[in-house]
C-alpha cells in the first residue's frame, strides 16, 4: 500500500458531484488509425513503467488515514481504453463537442483513476486520443512526463520491457485501519527527530521560521474577495471544451522584441482573452483585473518519475482594463517579477504542506465544505505545463498536437490550461455548459492577442534595422480571426 499525500487525497476530497476532478488532453495524430489491438498492444508495453496505472484507491473505515492505492486485481486494459468514432464530418465542432461530453463524466472510484479515448474519424485521415486522469494521480508536469512515457521518441517502437506485475492481495478494512493507526503512533517519534534536530540547530530553525512567516504573509492578499462577474457562480457537472493555437517561435519574438519572458507572454494573450469575452458579454472591464491561480512546480529534479502531486500556485491579477497591448505585457511583466520576488508561491506551498499535520477525518470533511463555502477570492485557473520539444510516436503514428484540458470546480466557470510540445503552444479552454456558451470568444481573443504583439514585436524589429526609433504606445484594432482548425500538424 503506498499512502497518499494530503495534497493528492484533497483532490479527492474535493470532487462532487458537479466538479469533476480530473485532467487531461486531445492529442491529435496523423492516420491512417491504428486497429484496437495495436492500441492495447502499444500501451500494454508501457504499464510496467507506470505501476500507478494497475492500481486503485481504498479509503480507510472512518477516515482514520489518509487513502492509500493499492493493486487492482481485476484490473483489465480493455476497460480503460476504449474506442469510439468521430460523427462525421469530423470537423472542429465535432471534436469540442466529443471532448466536452468525455470529460463530463466522472471516473469510476473502484477502477483505476484513468481512461483513453481512441476517436477515429477526424477531418483529413487523422485521429485523436483522449486521455482522462484523475488528479490525486498525477500533477501537470508529471502528467506530461507520463505522456512521453506511454510514447515512442521513433516511429519503430523498442523493445517492450520485462512485466512480471502480479498484484498484491487487496487488504481488508482491518488491514487499511491497523496500518493506518501504526503510522500515526509512529509519528511520535517523528515529532521527536524534529526536535531533537531543533535543539541542535536553533539558528537554522529560527532562520527558516522567520522566512516561512515572511512566505506565507505574501499569501495574504488572495483574501481579498474579487468583484463580481459572470466569470463565477455556480457551475453544473457538464463541460464545453475549446481550443486556441500558437507557436513557440512567435513568443520567443514577442519576448526578444518587447521584453518579459514566456510566461508573461502567454498571460498577456490570455488577458487578451478574457477581455475580448467580457466585451462581448457587455460587462465594464475599464481599470479592471480579474484574477487568476497559476499553478507552479515544486517538483525537485531528484523526483522526476514520480506521479504524485508536487505543486503550489501563485496568483495573478490580469489587467483585463488596459487596452494598448504593450502596456499590457509592461503590467504583467512587473507584476510577475514582484510575485517571484514575493515569495508568494513558496508560501503557499507552506499552507498546502501544513494539511500533512491534520487528521485525515478533517482533511476529509475539510475539503468537502471547501466546495460548499462560496468562493470569492478567485475568478479563474491558468495552468501552463511544458511539454517534450521533439515527436513523439504511439503506435508508428506521429503525434501532431496536444490540447490540454483543465478541470472546474468551485464557482470557477472558465478554466485554461496551456501545453508546449514540438514548436507548438496550444491553449486548451474548459466551460461550464450552461453558463459559458461563449468560450470560443475567449480562444479567438487569445489568438488575436498573440498576433497583435507579434506584429508589434516584428514592426519594433523593423524600425530599429532601419535606424528609426519605434513609438512606445500603439493601440492595435483587434486582428481578423485567426483559424483554430485542426488541419495540418501546427499552425504557423
Amino acid at each position: 500500500m503506498h499512502r497518499m499525500s494530503p495534497l493528492d487525497a484533497s483532490f479527492l476530497h474535493i470532487e462532487d458531484r458537479v466538479s469533476h476532478m480530473h485532467i487531461g488532453s486531445a492529442a491529435i495524430f496523423e492516420g491512417p488509425a491504428p486497429s484496437h489491438d495495436e492500441i492495447l498492444a502499444a500501451i500494454a508495453a508501457k504499464l510496467p513503467l507506470v505501476p500507478r496505472y494497475r492500481q486503485k484507491v481504498r479509503f480507510v473505515p472512518l477516515s482514520v488515514g489518509r487513502p492509500v492505492w493499492v493493486d487492482d486485481p481485476h484490473f483489465v486494459l480493455d476497460y480503460h481504453v476504449r474506442h469510439t468514432a468521430m460523427p462525421q464530418p469530423g470537423g472542429d465542432e465535432q471534436l469540442r463537442n466529443l471532448v466536452g461530453r468525455v470529460m463530463s463524466q466522472q471516473l469510476d472510484r473502484t477502477k483505476p483513476l484513468w481512461e483513453l479515448w481512441i476517436a477515429e474519424g477526424l477531418q483529413d485521415g487523422r485521429w485523436v486520443m483522449i486521455s482522462k486522469t484523475h488528479h490525486c494521480m498525477v500533477d501537470g508536469v508529471s502528467s506530461s512526463d507520463l505522456l512521453s512515457v506511454l510514447m515512442d521518441e521513433t516511429r519503430e517502437a523498442g523493445p517492450a520491457p520485462a512485466d512480471p506485475w502480479r498484484p498484491e492481495p487487496e487488504p481488508n478494512p482491518a488491514q487499511l485501519v491497523t496500518q493506518a493507526l501504526a503510522e500515526r503512533a509512529a509519528s511520535p517519534y517523528e515529532g521527536v527527530r524534529t526536535v531533537a534536530s531543533a535543539v541542535r540547530g536553533p539558528r537554522r530553525l529560527v532562520r527558516n521560521l522567520v522566512q516561512g512567516a515572511r512566505d506565507v504573509s505574501q499569501t495574504r492578499s488572495v483574501l481579498v474577495p474579487t468583484a463580481s462577474i459572470s466569470l463565477n457562480g455556480p457551475i453544473g457537472p457538464h463541460r464545453r471544451w475549446d481550443w486556441a493555437r500558437g507557436r513557440l517561435a512567435d513568443v520567443k519574438v514577442i519576448r526578444d522584441g518587447l521584453g518579459g519572458t514566456v510566461n508573461d507572454v502567454v498571460l498577456t494573450v490570455i488577458t487578451a482573452g478574457f477581455r475580448e469575452l467580457l466585451q462581448q458579454r457587455g460587462e465594464d472591464i475599464e481599470d479592471r483585473t480579474i484574477r487568476t491561480l497559476v499553478p507552479v512546480s515544486v517538483r525537485k529534479g531528484s523526483e522526476r518519475g514520480t506521479y504524485d502531486n508536487k505543486v503550489s500556485a501563485m496568483f495573478a491579477e490580469l489587467p483585463i482594463g488596459i487596452t494598448d497591448p504593450l502596456e499590457r505585457l509592461d503590467a504583467v511583466r512587473r507584476q510577475m517579477e514582484g510575485l517571484k520576488q514575493s515569495r508568494q508561491a513558496v508560501g503557499a506551498e507552506v499552507l498546502t504542506s501544513m494539511t500533512g499535520f491534520a487528521p485525515a477525518m478533517l482533511l476529509a470533511l475539510g475539503g468537502r465544505l471547501a466546495m460548499r463555502v462560496p468562493q470569492r477570492n478567485l475568478n479563474t485557473v491558468t495552468t501552463n505545463v511544458p511539454g517534450p520539444q521533439h515527436p513523439l510516436y504511439l503506435a508508428g503514428r506521429r503525434l501532431l498536437e496536444v490540447f490540454p484540458y483543465v478541470p472546474l470546480a468551485s464557482n470557477v466557470r472558465v478554466g485554461l490550461a496551456i501545453y508546449s510540445y514540438d514548436g507548438g503552444l496550444n491553449f486548451g479552454v474548459t466551460g461550464d455548459y450552461d453558463t459559458a456558451p461563449d468560450i470560443g470568444v475567449l480562444a479567438d481573443g487569445i489568438e488575436h492577442g498573440l498576433a497583435e504583439l507579434v506584429r508589434l514585436a516584428q514592426k519594433g524589429a523593423a524600425s530599429k534595422r532601419a535606424g528609426t526609433r519605434a513609438p512606445r504606445r500603439h493601440t492595435v484594432q483587434a486582428a481578423s480571426p485567426v483559424g483554430r482548425s485542426t488541419g495540418g500538424e501546427t499552425a504557423s
